[in-house]
This record gives C-alpha cells, sequence and structure tokens, in this order.
C-alpha cells in the first residue's frame, strides 16, 4: 500500500459538503493535497469545477449515488450532511444513512483513509468546568449530536472489521471569529482546521483517533493526550476576540450557554410537538 505523506499529494481526494460554510473553505485549503479534488454536495456550487477539481451533485442518502461518487478515490474528507440541530427525521438521511454509505463504499472500492468532521455536540451534556479526553463516555446533547455518535462508532467498527482508518474531529466552533463567550473555549480557526485535517490524511497508524478540534485558546475543556501521534499543533487564539465577546451583554448563569460544552444544543427541540 502506497504510504502518502504532506509532500506526496493524493491523486484523487473526495471532499464531501463542499458547497457548506466549512466546505468553501476546504474547497480551497486542500488543494495542495491532492492532484484532483473531488467535490461533492446536494445543492450546485459556485464557481463550477475548475482546474484540478471534479464536481459531483450527490444525496447522502442515496447509496448508489455513494458508491459511485466514491468509486476511483484515495481519501475521502466526509463534511457532508445536516450541520445544525434538526428534527430525527431530517437528520437521518444525510447524517446517519449517509455516513453508513460513505463506508461502505469506501469497503467496496478499497479506500482506507477517511477524516470524519464528527463535533463537540457528541459530548455537549458535560459541564464546561471539566476537562474531558477522547476516553470519556459520549453524552450527546441533540439528535445532531446523536448522528455524530453514531458516526463514530461506524468508523470504529470498519476500521476493526475492514482495516479503514479514519481521525474523527470532534470540532468546536469553526467560523472567522468567536462569537460569542462559549467560543472564545471553542474557536477553531480555519489554518487550524486544515491542519488538523492534513494530520489525519497523512499520519500514518491512526486506526481509528478522536482528536478535539479547538485552536490554542486560553481556556481549553479538552484534552487531545490520546491522539498525540496525530501531533496537531495549533497556531490560532481566540484572544484576539474577547475584547468585542466581553463587550456583549453577561447572559443568565443558569443560560447553557455557559453551562454546558454543547451550548444551545442542550435546550434545542423536541420538535412537533403541539
Amino acid at each position: 500500500m502506497t504510504q502518502y505523506s504532506a509532500h506526496t499529494p493524493f491523486n484523487r481526494l473526495l471532499l464531501t459538503g463542499a458547497a457548506g460554510g466549512l466546505g468553501k473553505v476546504l474547497r480551497d485549503s486542500l488543494r495542495p493535497y491532492a492532484q484532483i479534488l473531488r467535490l461533492s454536495d446536494i445543492v450546485e456550487m459556485a464557481p463550477a469545477a475548475g482546474a484540478h477539481e471534479e464536481v459531483q451533485i450527490c444525496d447522502l442518502a442515496d447509496k448508489a449515488a455513494i458508491d459511485q461518487l466514491v468509486e476511483g478515490v484515495d481519501a475521502i474528507v466526509h463534511f457532508g450532511g445536516v450541520s445544525t440541530e434538526r428534527p430525527f427525521e431530517e437528520i437521518l438521511g444525510p447524517n446517519i444513512c449517509g455516513i453508513f454509505h460513505i463506508y461502505e463504499a469506501a469497503r467496496r472500492h478499497g479506500v482506507k483513509r477517511v477524516v470524519f468532521a464528527s463535533s463537540n455536540h457528541v459530548i455537549g451534556f458535560y459541564r464546561q468546568d471539566e476537562t474531558i479526553d477522547a476516553s470519556a463516555v459520549r453524552r450527546p446533547d441533540s439528535y445532531y449530536g446523536l448522528s455524530k455518535s453514531y458516526g463514530e462508532d461506524v468508523a470504529s467498527f470498519y476500521f476493526d472489521r475492514y482495516g479503514i482508518e479514519t481521525v474523527s474531529i470532534r470540532i468546536g466552533s469553526s467560523f472567522p471569529e468567536a462569537q460569542n463567550r462559549r467560543m472564545l473555549d471553542t474557536w477553531l480557526s480555519y489554518d487550524d482546521l486544515t491542519q488538523l485535517i492534513e494530520r489525519g490524511l497523512f499520519t500514518p497508524n491512526v486506526g481509528h483517533t478522536v482528536v478535539y478540534g479547538a485552536s490554542d485558546n486560553a481556556n481549553v475543556w479538552w484534552d487531545n493526550r490520546l491522539a498525540s501521534h496525530l501531533d496537531y499543533q495549533p497556531k490560532d487564539s481566540s484572544e484576539q476576540f474577547r475584547a468585542k465577546v466581553e463587550a456583549q451583554p453577561m447572559p443568565a448563569a443558569d443560560d447553557p450557554l455557559l453551562v454546558y460544552q454543547g451550548g444551545a444544543f442542550v435546550a434545542s427541540g423536541p420538535f412537533g410537538d403541539q
């Protein structure tokens, strides 16, 4: 099997969710890691495919379409799916069926490396005064968090059963700026996110590794010692946004934004009650 490094790009790298907020960023930042970047989403992308790009519109809930999407790729960066809390029925197809379809296609086509966009909402019911590592029992805070927890189980199963290696990134809050007090602790810069993906793609012998995605912020709730082999060294910090954020009105002491690691997600829904 070919051993890739940052100096030996993949021939073809698949990025799902390429029309989303982070997908648009990664469309640019992942270019050095592949001769051809295959981009996929359920909606049209702008701009259309450029040099060294392929674009395929694809529904993650469509098993046959995903099988075709994965054919011919060397590795997968899976950022597709619903990215906010929604009714379970809206989560089911893209997030739960979708992750299964991605790994089944990887198995069928011999893809041995996946980077999975998991989420801090897998452990969202831990309090902000707790520090946890990847061995902590998962405590999903939402239907969205449940779907990401399931995705990590799928990744673990497909490594144990089929040898497909995965780095699951429990992304904190990846935005241009930290937008509130919670995000001062969970913020992940775009450059640090790209570094995490690069380490996830090229670090050998990762098995199924779970790593928390946060920048070098002043206060972090997550201990990445169990992912030390990735040698992730964040370069950015949310301190540059502190004055702006702390000028905002202080939420109530019992506001989930200040209490739980998952913030407002712990109180979203239920949906559809009369």
